[in-house]
């Protein structure tokens, strides 16, 4: 049985994209190990069909703390035996990279995006050259490797000669019977991060009669509530944190509308397809969405969205008046993520990676 390990910076609870790779993997016939960070209080691991291993680092934050984290990644992988390796993102490229080939195996490059396009990387110059030199060391060597669509494949290509598959990141089809919903509420879920739209998101809420419920935890988070006081919307913004994905999907439900918004700041915004917009559509939920070339592809063909270009606090809030308040729009929209679950789901992408790691051996 061929093992294969990969590594994540982040709360393995929490990672539903990797959550959902190394169960199809492992459910294939690998032997699969997922290594991520050990942070505080965070709560124990959730068993999975394959291992998951958390390293502890003394650092917390900053640039030294990815140091610490990727030295101590490149040792455990010395003494690990492996059959392939696999980095999710820029940030845990290095040791696998170097290990793959002190050991002479292969090496698989997952991009979750383009991670130096991100906001907080390409609005900082020095931080951006960091990361471009790994990108630029790293990436042309990485023959195998997959992304989350098209237009980010593409950028592969014309940078680094590199082709790679698209596997996107969309949720296992299951059964869906959509609730009762007492409480109008918008839900936004996911990383609370730079270059999401929280600045104008946020006080669109004071003309909207509704509660925004925000999921999840990220660089944004204290300006994100420091944003609620300034405009006195503590009763209408309620932050919950970082939710198992068992208990996100309640939440998911139960909301009347989604929120997927990213500021036209960088390629990485205008390309992305967040996890979020697919999570909406298997909820049956419908949503507010930037109007980015991905989306708009997606939403041409199905029509499960109101997508803006405009972004200002007046005009978010019109978007998602209309969303609760017109009835006929709203359960077409409804009736239309359903059907689209059936045609973009798991159970479709994971054939895709199934037969890349087969290609691979």
């Amino acid at each position: 049985m061929k093992h294969l390990v990969f590594a994540v910076t982040n709360d393995l609870n929490y990672d539903q994209r990797m959550i959902r790779i190394c169960t199809s993997l492992a459910e294939g016939g690998y032997s699969v190990t997922l290594i991520g960070r050990r942070w505080a209080n965070t709560p124990a691991l959730v068993p999975r069909p394959f291992s998951q291993k958390r390293l502890f680092c003394f650092i917390k934050t900053g640039k030294l703390s990815y140091l610490e984290y990727n030295l101590r990644l490149f040792f455990y992988l010395l003494f690990k035996k492996t059959d392939a390796v696999c980095a999710i993102d820029l940030d845990t490229i290095l040791p696998f990279y170097y290990i793959s080939k002190l050991k002479r195996i292969p090496r698989v490059y997952d991009a979750h995006e383009l991670f130096c396009e991100m906001k907080e990387v390409v609005t900082r110059p020095a931080i951006y050259r960091i990361w471009k030199w790994v990108e630029k060391h790293t990436v042309p060597n990485f023959k195998h490797g997959y992304t989350v669509n098209d237009a980010i494949a593409k950028e592969f290509q014309r940078l680094y000669k590199v082709q790679y598959e698209v596997v996107r990141n969309v949720p296992v089809l299951q059964p869906l019977t959509i609730p009762d919903k007492p409480e109008k509420y918008i839900l936004y879920q996911g990383a609370v991060n730079e270059g999401r739209s929280f600045e104008t998101l946020i006080p669109a809420m004071k003309y909207v009669n509704a509660r925004l419920i925000i999921c999840g935890d990220g660089n944004f988070m204290q300006a994100a509530q420091q944003l609620v006081q300034e405009h006195g919307l503590h009763e209408k913004v309620i932050f919950k944190g970082r939710i198992l994905p068992a208990e996100l999907r309640e939440y998911t439900l139960q909301a009347w509308a989604g929120v997927t918004l990213f500021e036209n700041n960088g390629m990485n915004n205008y390309h992305s397809l967040g996890n979020r917009f697919f999570d909406y559509l298997h909820a049956g939920l419908p949503q507010l969405c930037v109007k980015y070339p991905a989306y708009e592809e997606i939403n041409n063909k199905y029509n499960i969205a109101v997508l803006t270009n405009d972004l200002r606090p007046e005009s978010l809030a019109e978007r998602l008046n209309e969303l609760l308040n017109n009835k006929n729009l709203y359960y077409q929209l409804q009736q239309n993520c359903v059907k689209a679950r059936e045609a973009i789901n798991w159970q479709q992408e994971e054939k895709k990676l199934l037969e890349l790691y087969k290609n691979i051996f």
